[in-house]
């Protein structure tokens, strides 16, 4: 068996430790070295050719920053994945390497203390990670192959003019958002939802920077907030969204109910919550990400005849989430990410013409 060769990059000794550990328990993934600096880190890389990199943010002599953008100049295409703390500053770093062409990140356990609790939260986040980014991709356990697209076939004609714009994204997610979203014209005439997988303090970060690029208006979803026309709507980190018609309004509701997909928030808890408002006149669109969440809330809403546009893989970082979409013959048109604003506006569009 090949093994999924990784370089792990990070100042201290102790995460050093953590991340090498928690690696060395799976059987296809082997530690091809460790560098306690960026400098260290970009001549390894040239070196040693890893398959898939982890580079702290905050080091000596040259920072996680700096050493991802040489990275990028050589080995545009080598998965690269950010270590963060759960802080602003964390944030904030974290969304630049994004922007920067970090392939994704993961969050440095809050309590180092605990040797075997740190080690089992660096496996759950990173393993998964580095065998997507690898390219060993798989819709369910133990389901390999390549992911096959199908025609989506009997659809129940849509109930009239799209009401509202879904959105679910996770690795790679932010990028893409930074992407489409400033393609969307300010009087696209509906309010749009979305839910990226993110930790708290992320999303209000990621809210805040898409604002600024964005026609639309951009902020982080709060409890009771009326969902709008011209208005993005982004689910906190660590809540589920839903939204609730009352008194003449369509409005917010957060929870933290149980993770679905193992994740909080879900992209499928929306997409159903959505259902129940909108039923099939809900436009949904699944991007880039690891997994299957949003799996089986799309075959509800195309099921009411709900209209689902999903990414391409070429244009994926990872081809999880809309591959299963697009494989179970639930997407109407499967885009590239550039393609996708323009289907988006043509579809609201068309749909309030009719």
């Amino acid at each position: 068996m090949t093994k999924i060769r990784v370089l792990v990059v990070d100042d201290s000794a102790l995460v050093r430790r953590l991340v090498t550990t928690a690696l060395s328990g799976a059987a296809d993934i082997e530690v091809a070295g460790v560098a306690r600096d960026g400098l260290e880190a970009v001549r390894m890389v040239d070196e040693l050719r890893p398959d898939v990199v982890t580079l702290d943010i905050e080091m000596p002599h040259l920072d996680g920053l700096g050493a991802l953008t040489r990275i990028r100049d050589k080995h545009a295409r080598l998965p690269v994945i950010m270590f963060s703390t759960l802080t602003e500053r964390g944030a904030t770093a974290t969304l630049d390497a994004l922007s920067r062409g970090a392939s994704d990140y993961v969050t440095k356990p809050s309590n180092t203390g605990q040797i075997a609790d740190g080690i089992a939260a660096v496996r759950d986040q990173l393993v998964p990670r580095i065998r997507a980014l690898a390219g060993l991709r798989k819709l369910t356990p133990g389901a390999g192959g390549p992911i096959v697209r199908r025609e989506r076939a009997g659809r129940t004609p849509p109930p009239g003019p799209v009401s509202a714009l879904l959105i679910g994204c996770s690795t790679g997610g932010p990028d893409a958002l930074a992407r489409l979203l400033p393609r969307l014209p300010g009087d696209l005439g509906i309010p749009v939802l979305v839910v990226q997988h993110m930790p708290p303090v992320f999303t209000a970060m990621l809210a805040q920077r898409l604002d600024k690029v964005s026609q639309l208006s951009v902020r982080e979803a709060a409890e009771g907030d009326e969902v709008c026309p011209g208005e993005v709507l982004i689910a906190p980190g660590d809540f589920h969204l839903r939204v609730r018609r009352g008194a003449g309004a369509v409005r917010v509701s957060l929870d933290q109910g149980p993770q679905e997909n193992f994740c909080r928030p879900a992209v499928d808890v929306m997409f159903r919550s959505a259902l129940e408002v909108w039923g099939g006149s809900a436009l949904a669109t699944v991007l880039t990400g690891m997994g299957q969440d949003g799996l089986a809330g799309a075959r509800q809403l195309a099921a009411a005849g709900a209209r689902i546009l999903v990414q391409d893989e070429d244009s994926s970082v990872v081809w999880g989430m809309p591959g299963a979409v697009a494989s179970a013959g639930l997407a109407d048109d499967v885009l590239p990410l550039e393609g996708l604003a323009d289907r988006i506006v043509g579809t609201v569009r068309r749909s309030h013409a009719a």
